[in-house]
């Protein structure tokens, strides 16, 4: 069976305007070209430095690229990419409410809504944009609870703004980062982070045992800090770890956190 749900924690910035590609193209970690109606790309917006402070989902809907984002940063979103606008031909609006922001998953989907598949995995379903409320047949927590079983991060409930490097978030295996575009803000020190293996954290799934910590609660091993908790629900979380504690005995305020490593992860150092 489908599940639909709706996302009110979601919002939409719109982008509009003949410049409205080559605009973005030049901010944000993927390409922007490969938006297209059924085709989505997830990207974020860094800092100069390379560090985190947006993800989306671009759709392409007719003369206008749609930004899939956190409700609560649509109006900030649209007013930090404002600002590199300069002469390009483009428009920028917070356009939530306009839209009502839905995934699906499980199953095929028909209805009236702006869709394309999840770019990060086929398991992930689609996204959808609808001027109404869809039909929806689950909950917000049904759909945490399928993205925290395949791993996938929830923005800033597991990236901190201006202090996560996109590749400690899996951005490079699940399809953020084009690494044969134009630059963009930020791109040096992601391509610096790929090239010279300069990670030594990841944020990776957990199953818990015990109850759910806070998110930023320290993860303790052998006595010592190796990382923090991010989100979570019930039984599953995600949590920002150092590398060589993967395989250790892992405690969390009342908790033991066990990684549970998905398919689809690299962990080239770890596995060397």
């Amino acid at each position: 069976m489908t599940e639909v749900a709706h996302l009110p924690q979601r919002g939409v910035v719109e982008i509009s305007g003949e410049d409205r590609v080559g605009f973005l193209q030049g901010l944000v970690s993927n390409d922007v070209a490969l938006a297209a109606p059924g085709r989505a790309v997830w990207a974020a917006l860094l800092t100069p430095q390379g560090k985190y402070l947006a993800d989306f989902f671009i759709l392409a809907e007719g003369g206008r690229l749609l930004l899939d984002c956190e409700r609560a940063q649509a109006d900030d979103l649209a007013r930090r990419l404002g600002r590199f606008r300069l002469r390009a031909k483009v428009a920028l609006r917070d356009a939530s409410a306009d839209f009502f922001v839905h995934a699906a998953w499980g199953g095929p989907f028909a209805g009236a809504a702006i869709a394309a598949p999840d770019p990060r995995l086929p398991e992930a379903g689609l996204r959808l944009l609808a001027a109404a409320p869809l039909a929806a047949n689950s909950g917000e927590d049904a759909w945490d609870m399928h993205r925290l079983g395949l791993g996938l991060p929830d923005g800033s409930r597991d990236l901190e703004a201006e202090k996560t490097v996109l590749l400690e978030a899996g951005f490079d295996e699940l399809n953020g980062v084009s690494w044969s575009k134009g630059c963009y803000l930020g791109q040096e020190l992601t391509a610096r982070t790929k090239y010279r293996g300069l990670i030594k954290r990841r944020l990776v799934p957990v199953s818990v045992d015990g109850p759910l910590p806070s998110p930023g609660t320290p993860v303790r091993a052998d006595g010592r800090d190796v990382g923090s908790m991010r989100s979570g629900r019930g039984r599953l979380g995600m949590a920002l770890l150092r590398l060589e504690a993967l395989d250790q005995a892992l405690f969390c305020a009342e908790a033991r956190l066990t990684p549970r490593l998905p398919a689809w992860m690299r962990l080239p150092q770890a596995a060397a």
